[in-house]
């Protein structure tokens, strides 16, 4: 099976691009994939939806179900902490998750360690 990296860095009112980025790694899980994410820029605010309905796509499902399924299979997230910093978010929009802080470097690299890297 593929190592897939999702790059989410739209912002939720882009509704459609980030529930269907979260559909492609619950997907891929699925499917048997490896999957990471990496949340940037406004991706990094999808963490904060704490309400089913708060953000749903046509067709491409609700936000915080996804991110229900992806916590339960303990789902790795590396989260921009410079693009949290400069939202206002501090260390409590990872708990709960099997999440991170990381630098564009983390990026790169885990850009060149995955099969694929699907971005939205």
């Amino acid at each position: 099976m593929a190592k897939l990296l999702v790059h989410i860095h739209s912002h939720p009112e882009l509704k459609n691009n980030v529930t269907m980025g979260l559909l492609v790694a619950v997907t891929g899980l699925n499917d048997g994939h490896d999957v990471e994410l990496f949340l940037a820029a406004d991706g990094v605010h999808l963490l904060n939806c704490k309400k089913e309905g708060e953000i749903v796509g046509q067709g491409t499902g609700d936000v915080k179900v996804h991110l229900d399924v992806l916590k339960e299979r303990n789902v790795r997230f590396f989260v921009s902490g410079m693009s949290s910093k400069a939202r206002g978010y501090d260390e409590s929009l990872l708990d709960g998750y099997n999440a991170e802080f990381a630098m564009p470097d983390t990026l790169i690299k885990r850009s060149l360690e995955a099969d694929s890297v699907l971005c939205y």
